[in-house]
């Protein structure tokens, strides 16, 4: 019997992932189509649409999915038109949090985004009220399967304004213009594993919360998440 019960926990964990991972292609594929409706579909005639796949490789996201979102946007004629939309506002403890969605229906995606504030302890703001906090930058995050001076050494060489060693790898931070440029440079010396590559937006303000608090930080930005509007969550908790 208790074989049988670690059997169906190990069958419901995969399940979670699977939905987890399905959801966050979903996002992804959204992005996709945003980028590519309008255009041939060919990154190297779109610098968004680049931005994004790379995103979607970081997160491992299989090339038929990719596809599919690029040839539901450029085939499409009259297609979903998705409206961006940024919410800005404070979780718990005032953690500054920025809230970037893609949707078809304002209304809506307000109605569940000041939902999800209200029940898990913050507040909406108003336009500009925390984004002054944030930067957009490339972030490139590798394993150590490099030597840390050639890593360092390509990156600064290709443009990066940062460096830092983590217990996880090497942390990159770029300007968005030359993000490529410098993950391009990292793949010429033999760098393959990317845990991060994408641009985003870091926060340059950060604030240091208590556990019990940043838990609750943590509650808000997974009830954001769920909700499919939702592109990106981007916080100031210092973690």
């Amino acid at each position: 019997m208790s074989g049988h019960s670690k059997w169906a926990t190990i069958h419901r964990k995969k399940d979670l992932l699977d939905q987890a991972r399905g959801k966050v292609f979903q996002k992804i594929a959204k992005e996709i189509y945003v980028a590519a409706r309008g255009t041939d579909g060919n990154p190297d005639h779109n610098a968004s649409l680049r931005m994004v796949l790379e995103k979607a490789k970081a997160a491992n996201m299989p090339k038929d999915n990719i596809q599919k979102a690029i040839d539901k946007a450029t085939g499409a004629s009259g297609g979903e038109d998705f409206e961006a939309i940024r919410y800005e506002g404070y979780g718990p403890a005032g953690v500054a949090v920025m809230v970037d969605c893609l949707t078809d229906n304002r209304n809506r995606t307000a109605s569940q985004v000041r939902a999800a504030f209200t029940k898990r302890g913050g507040n909406l703001g108003t336009d500009g009220s925390v984004s002054y906090m944030f930067q957009r930058k490339g972030v490139i995050v590798t394993d150590k399967t490099i030597s840390e001076d050639d890593v360092m050494m390509t990156a600064i060489d290709a443009g990066a304004d940062d460096f830092n060693v983590t217990d996880e790898g090497y942390e990159i931070y770029t300007s968005p213009e030359n993000f490529l440029k410098v993950k391009e440079a990292l793949e010429e010396i033999g760098v393959t594993e990317f845990l991060t590559s994408e641009v985003t937006f870091v926060s340059n303000m950060k604030t240091s919360v208590s556990e019990e608090d940043s838990e609750k930080v943590y509650g808000l930005i997974e009830a954001l998440e769920e909700i499919d509007d939702v592109q990106d969550v981007y916080t100031n908790l210092d973690e």
